[in-house]
């Protein structure tokens, strides 16, 4: 652990290169050294891994994006849970974290993989293990969780103690339920990412429209 933390603060942090420049966008990573290899992107932070180390990750935020202190506190309460990854170490902005391996459901759906429904009753026990610990299940969606030889992983927590109703997780399982389980599952479809893409697009703008409509019948 020292030693890859060493190589965080000479090889990594001073050459790679990465921007948030929308919040609702994931971030813009210009370039990462070698051998150094890019994971994931998310709105506020990148991860990456190096190949000596592959059983781990390291979390990096972009500059002036928040949520840093919060994740690190989310990762405290969760402890250690087969459905959550664990943070080994944390300072300087970034997280040394416990990998997950699996594809996520979106990716899943692209490449026609059959999603058993124990893989969601896993992600609906983890979520309800982290309300026992305090935290606030959010943004909860298709690229953000996982499977691993049929069970169920919950990559992205750092929005867990947004304390806001988010029902992200909900409409996703009724989608599962109601379109994916009897249409697409026996056809093993594979869906292209532009298809996916436009019907991520289109929630979210739906999503914001119904978020408005109730905020005017408040009013």
């Amino acid at each position: 652990m020292n030693r890859l933390i060493e190589s965080v603060h000479q090889e990594l942090l001073p050459r790679l290169q990465i921007e948030s420049v929308h919040p609702h966008n994931p971030v813009e990573v210009r370039h990462v050294p070698k051998p150094w290899q890019l994971l994931g992107r998310g709105n506020y932070a990148a991860v990456v891994y190096h190949p000596d180390y592959p059983n781990l990750v390291v979390k990096i935020y972009a500059p002036g994006r928040p949520g840093f202190f919060e994740e690190v506190e989310v990762y405290r309460r969760l402890g250690s849970h087969p459905a959550f990854s664990e943070c080994l170490y944390a300072g300087d902005g970034f997280l040394v974290l416990k990998r997950l391996h699996g594809v996520t459901l979106y990716d899943c759906m692209h490449r026609g993989l059959r999603i058993p429904k124990q893989v969601i009753r896993d992600i609906d026990s983890a979520l309800d293990y982290a309300r026992q610990r305090g935290l606030h299940p959010h943004d909860v969606h298709g690229r953000n969780v996982m499977m691993l030889q049929g069970r169920g992983l919950v990559v992205d927590v750092s929005d867990f103690l947004h304390q806001e109703t988010c029902s992200k997780w909900n409409d996703l399982k009724r989608a599962y339920y109601w379109l994916y389980r009897p249409l697409l599952s026996p056809l093993r479809l594979r869906v292209p990412y532009f298809v996916l893409n436009v019907v991520r697009r289109s929630y979210r703008f739906l999503r914001r429209l119904a978020s408005r409509y109730l905020h005017r019948g408040k009013s």
